[in-house]
Order: C-alpha cells, then structure tokens, then sequence
C-alpha cells in the first residue's frame, strides 16, 4: 500500500468503522460511505467477545484472539465503553465450556450453589464486555483523528461509490445486493435495554440453536438483555411479544430484573453466511475490491482481526 492512497470503505458498523481505522492510521486517505452511521445492527449488539456460531474456525481463532488482545488494550480507556466484566455462561444439558472461554481469565468450572435453577452446568471467567453506543463513538472519533471521513448515502451498487482504486465491502447485509452474494442470510437479534438494578456480572445462557436466547450484560447504569436468533428474518421493527420473552427468561435467571425500567429497544439484522468472507477480488475495469462481511452475531468480536487481514490484503493488491 502506498501512503495516501485511497480507499473507500463500504458500511460504517463495527466491521467497517474498525477497518477504517486500521487503514487510515495505515496511511490510507479512507472515506466510509454508508446509508446508517452507525450501523444499526452494531449497535443493537449486547456485546460480548466470544466466537457465535461463526466459521472457518481456524480464521475465526486467530482474529478472535487478535480482537481480544486489543480490546484488553482498550479497557485502558474508559472513553471506549470497553470493560473487563466477569461473568458465567451456564448450559441446562450439563454442557462443557465453549473452547474460546477455557483460556480466558478466571476460568473455572462453577459450584452448585452458583448456578440458577435448573442449569446443571456453568463456567465463570472475565471478558471484554462492549458498550457498542459509546464504542462505535469511539471509532468515528479515532477515525476523524486519523484523517478519515464519513458521508451518509445510500449506494445502489459498489460502483456508486464514484471512482476509487480501491473498495473494502462491510456492508453487512447489504452485500446481498451489492456484490451480489445469495449465500448472505439475516438472522434477527432483539434486545431490551433496562436501567441497572445492581448487576456487575454478565450471564450467559449456552442455548445452541434456538432462536430464544438469554443472557444479560451490565453497562453502568444500563444492562442489555437478550435475545432472540431468528433465521432468515431481517425485519427491524419492534417486537413486543419477542421482548416480553427476553425480559421473563432474564428475570427468571435474576428477579432483581423484573422491576428494572425499560429504556428502549435495539434489534438488528446479524448478517450471515456459511463462513466469513475476507477476501480480494479484482474488478475488470481494474479497481480492487476487498471483501470484510459475513460476521454473523460475532462482529465485533471478529473485528480487529478482520480489519488487519484486511490492511494485510491491500499491501498484497
């Protein structure tokens, strides 16, 4: 990659905010065109590091471990909504530990007496936990500091963009359109924000496949309560009966949530594939397109080491 040399980056949430940071302060003169700033569903996410559901799994480990490593830089700095938070994801089929989590801080296999009723096993460790309003924030005002900018616009196609050398794609679920890619599938993430009744641990409840998620995560004076996992659905619009399930199925797990106030409704579109794509591809009238999408419910987790992989693909170009 040359110094200064320009590049549009597709789609401003998490994927494409990160990616735009790690170029501009590459060198690259980078503009993000995107028709949400910031993206919607980034910002509806609860958020937790921890691969979801998301393959190749080589790749996936590899930039999930290189995302981890900065997000525990980033918990340095209050500013970026990023906290070391312990926790406990527990499995009501006796379960064991997700592979990501047995290197984590504090791992351990939790006692009886730690576990809800009706769970018959659970694992406690420390993790980043994101607070994604004032993350996403974070990376807009890091990208304008490394001379990056932002134009809000909806594109009907890659080549919209005008004319660049190069186009980096993390446009989520817009890629459906925009590349064309068939394989990229929604799958609906609802969440409810509540103020916080005392919660300074996350759960996390391991429930596979289901669309009915649970889990909470503690952001101050908020917690993010989730969830659903809806497949092949990318509605955005409020569901409040979907939303009673999340606050009873939380509230069964910790009765000081059922009094807490709601304070709004996030809910997104987990823009999903087979495997994540991250991957260049040439054009015919010359112009390099980089591919960044297809993260599925671990965006952010995936995030830095994508955008690296990313910044590794332009200076091969």
């Amino acid at each position: 990659m040359t110094a200064g040399e320009r590049v549009v980056v597709v789609g401003a949430g998490v994927a494409g905010l990160t990616t735009a940071v790690v170029l501009a302060e590459a060198g690259a003169s980078v503009r993000v065109i995107a028709e949400q700033v910031p993206g919607v569903t980034s910002l509806a996410a609860g958020a937790m590091w921890g691969p979801y559901l998301v393959e190749p799994k080589d790749k996936v480990d590899e930039w999930g471990q290189r995302s981890l490593e900065i997000f525990r830089k980033l918990v340095e700095n209050p500013a970026t909504g990023v906290r070391l938070t312990s926790g406990i994801e527990a499995s009501r089929t006796a379960e064991g530990p997700p592979e990501w989590a047995t290197s984590l801080p504090g791992f351990r296999p939790c006692e009886p007496t730690e576990l809800p009723t009706g769970f018959t096993a659970g694992y406690r460790f420390t993790v980043p936990l994101i607070d994604m309003p004032t993350y996403l924030d974070y990376l807009l005002r890091r990208l304008d500091a490394a001379g990056g900018t932002v134009e809000q616009r909806h594109l009907a196609s890659l080549a919209d963009t005008g004319p660049a050398p190069v186009i980096v794609n993390c446009a989520g679920l817009g890629a459906q359109t925009l590349v064309p890619d068939p394989d990229l599938r929604p799958i609906r993430g609802q969440h409810v924000v509540v103020t916080n009744p005392g919660l300074t641990e996350f759960f996390s409840e391991d429930t596979g496949l289901s669309p009915d998620l649970l889990c909470f995560y503690p952001h101050g004076d908020t917690v993010v309560l989730g969830g659903t996992a809806i497949d092949g659905e990318g509605d955005l619009a409020r569901d409040d009966k979907a939303a009673a399930g999340i606050l009873a199925r939380c509230a069964e797990v910790e009765p000081r949530l059922a009094q807490a106030r709601i304070l709004e409704h996030r809910i997104g579109a987990r823009p999903t594939r087979a495997t994540v794509r991250v991957e260049a591809e040439r054009q015919e009238d010359g112009t390099v397109v980089l591919h960044n999408y297809g993260h599925g419910g671990a965006g952010v987790t995936l995030s830095w080491g994508c955008a690296e992989e990313t910044l590794k693909l332009l200076s091969l170009k």
